[in-house]
């Protein structure tokens, strides 16, 4: 996920709660991400039953963007999204007796992450910009509310910050995969991320850093990169991918370190 300025524009988004009993916690949030409590802007975060969500203000905005790990989309794909025969989960090296530690750089909704944790790796995600973390933050924390789906999101970790600093200043084991996703909004055509690009599009943007993004990442993982792009898009700029999966829409361009093996 990428980001245009970091911290949201106080002037086009406020934070609102739906019911009296939230107010509390949406002044948290407000604090937390130095945005007005209730204002009367373009946009706002609210919070409500459903959790924390973003939604355009006006007669003829799309609805509101909340992550829900637990229901709709995710368990979906979850239940029916073809397990360990995803591309995704070939491009990261998932093999029997194998499930890679991963980095997931550019988090954005957590989507990617959630799928690669349902299979059994363990994910540390990094989300940039404060809206989207502030997004992730309160799908994770409601997905652990859920006796189903807790024990995948336990294996998810979410750091906020800049990607390429956390990867440089890295002070743990190094994680076996790096996975990077690094435009934004994508160019896909389902409503769904229509609704995102549209909400998202003052506050985020493409990373003009990526080639120091992969820089970053290819000296910190211990066994591979893994970069997904838009089938058709050029490689990001710098070193070249060893192999290439390619599906219908999208592309893993993977660059191996080090062979990954079974453990135990």
């Amino acid at each position: 996920m990428s980001t245009i300025c970091e911290h949201p524009n106080e002037a086009s988004i406020s934070v609102h709660s739906l019911a009296p009993h939230f107010h509390e916690a949406a002044a948290q949030w407000a604090e937390r991400l130095g945005l007005p409590l209730g204002s009367d802007t373009a946009f706002a975060l609210q919070l409500g039953a459903e959790g924390l969500q973003l939604v355009e203000r006006g007669p003829q905005a799309p609805g509101p963007v909340r992550v829900d790990f637990v229901e709709g989309a995710m368990a979906h794909r979850r239940q029916f999204g073809g397990g360990t025969g995803q591309m995704i989960a070939k491009a990261v090296g998932v093999q029997p007796g194998i499930r890679p530690q991963v980095l997931d750089a550019t988090a954005g909704l957590g989507r990617d992450a959630f799928v690669l944790a349902s299979l059994g790796c363990a994910m540390t995600l990094i989300e940039r910009q404060p809206l989207v973390a502030a997004l992730l933050a309160d799908g994770l924390q409601r997905a652990a509310l859920s006796s189903e789906v807790a024990p995948i999101t336990a294996r998810m970790q979410l750091l906020t910050g800049n990607a390429i600093e956390l990867m440089q200043g890295w002070t743990q084991t190094p994680p076996q995969v790096i996975y990077l996703d690094p435009m934004f909004p994508h160019r896909d055509k389902s409503a769904l991320v229509k609704k995102e690009m549209r909400l998202f599009r003052p506050f985020v943007g493409d990373d003009l850093d990526a080639p120091a993004l992969l820089a970053a990442a290819l000296a910190l993982a211990s066994h591979r990169v893994v970069v997904k792009r838009p089938r058709k898009a050029p490689a990001i700029e710098g070193s070249k991918p060893g192999y290439v999966l390619e599906g219908k829409s999208s592309r893993y361009d993977i660059y191996p370190k080090k062979k990954l093996e079974p453990t135990g």
